[in-house]
């Protein structure tokens, strides 16, 4: 497979802290492959997700799925990629690509690019988020003659690639979802993570919910889960780390954390490693982040969650992901309409595959079938994402 012509720059490091980079890396590889959460994507006789998969996500926090994504769906996911930054806007804020075209999402109510300062953590110790990044990052030098900012993130990605739609819809996986949140699940938000070669910006150490902490009825899945399909796979240097167990403790001072640490090397943290086709899970409510991009491997992610309905009906949104409102039935049912078009999508393109019955909107399949005006159905339905 022909990586993406990302752009190309000369090799950047951490500065003083490169020599503890590495061996935090290393060491981080190290205890990750000595979990027991990887493995493919099992089942039992009666189609139902293994316990010991689910078991081992419940004690972890996160699980990798190996190679649930083959070749063929790799280079439609990597062509609709591809021909997403082609459309992007040429710099941020333009209205047009670097063909002069319209740019991706100009014609967009929501927000669908995000960009970041070469290898910089642009939120960590802010307010931003509900202040739910606390501690900022380690900032390396940015290489000199690159862009002011690079594309990070493509939000409502479902309604520019047909791909990504096709990921949406896979019956395993949607199958965990049910498995952990119950057969009513609901949808979160999808998005799409580019952390470039040499240039990719960090994310600092957070939890990301906000909406139930101080429920009493607060348990490990409250707050949902995210599944990250990677295209090329992740290591240590530009994957995600996640802190294994920290889903289980309720809200933490991440801060203190950081302080304790001496750094932004949290010491409990280890790396998601993934191969080409790998998707990895992981519970919401974890302490997790992400470093600058320092390496030569870019990092593609397609990423989308989901969340118990208990969870957000009749919840009221922080105003992260979209405008501050109330989560009754019918905008659950609307958003949840993705999901129909997502498996109906990947039914037409992959037609042997057994195809996932979402329960809640069960017979009324007619009703969302994946053709030419889908893309016009789901514009800008991520204005309606339920983040809790």
């Amino acid at each position: 497979m022909v990586k993406l012509p990302l752009l190309d720059a000369p090799v950047s490091d951490y500065g003083d802290d490169e020599v503890a980079m590495v061996a935090y890396r290393a060491e981080g590889e190290r205890r990750a492959l000595a979990l027991d959460n990887r493995g493919p994507l099992r089942f039992d006789d009666h189609g139902r997700v293994d316990p010991s998969i689910l078991h081992a996500y419940a004690r972890h926090g996160f699980y990798v799925f190996e190679g649930v994504l083959g070749a063929e769906e790799l280079a439609d996911i990597e062509r609709d990629v591809a021909d997403l930054l082609e459309r992007a806007p040429v710099s941020k804020g333009a209205p047009l690509d670097r063909h002069g075209r319209p740019a991706l999402g100009i014609d967009a109510a929501a927000r669908n690019i995000s960009w970041v300062r070469p290898l910089s953590d642009p939120i960590g110790g802010t307010a931003a988020a509900n202040g739910r990044h606390p501690a900022k990052m380690i900032e390396p030098v940015a290489p000199e003659g690159v862009p002011e900012f690079v594309v990070q993130l493509i939000l409502g990605s479902l309604q520019f690639s047909d791909a990504c739609l096709r990921v949406y819809g896979h019956p395993d996986l949607l199958a965990v979802a049910e498995a952990i949140n119950g057969a009513d699940f609901a949808p979160f938000n999808e998005a799409i993570w580019i952390k470039q070669a040499y240039l990719g910006g960090s994310v600092a150490w957070h939890q990301d919910g906000w909406t139930h902490w101080s429920d009493p009825a607060l348990d490990a899945d409250t707050h949902g889960f995210n599944f990250m399909a990677q295209l090329y796979g992740c290591n240590a240097a530009n994957g995600l780390w996640v802190v294994p167990g920290s889903h289980r403790v309720g809200k933490t001072d991440i801060k203190a954390m950081v302080h304790a640490a001496g750094s932004d090397r949290l010491p409990d943290a280890v790396p998601l490693l993934c191969g080409p086709g790998d998707v990895a899970i992981t519970n919401r409510q974890a302490i997790h982040g992400s470093f600058a991009n320092t390496s030569a491997d870019p990092r593609v992610t397609i990423n989308f969650g989901f969340h118990r309905r208990a969870s957000v009906l009749g919840v009221t949104s922080g105003g992260v992901h979209n405008a501050v409102s109330v989560y009754d039935e019918e905008r659950i049912r609307t958003r949840s309409a993705a999901i129909m078009y997502g498996i109906d999508a990947r039914a037409q393109r992959f037609p042997h595959e057994r195809r996932y019955v979402y329960q809640p909107l069960a017979g009324e399949e007619n009703a969302y079938r994946f053709g030419p005006s889908t893309k016009d159905a789901l514009k800008d339905y991520n204005l309606l994402d339920l983040g809790i």
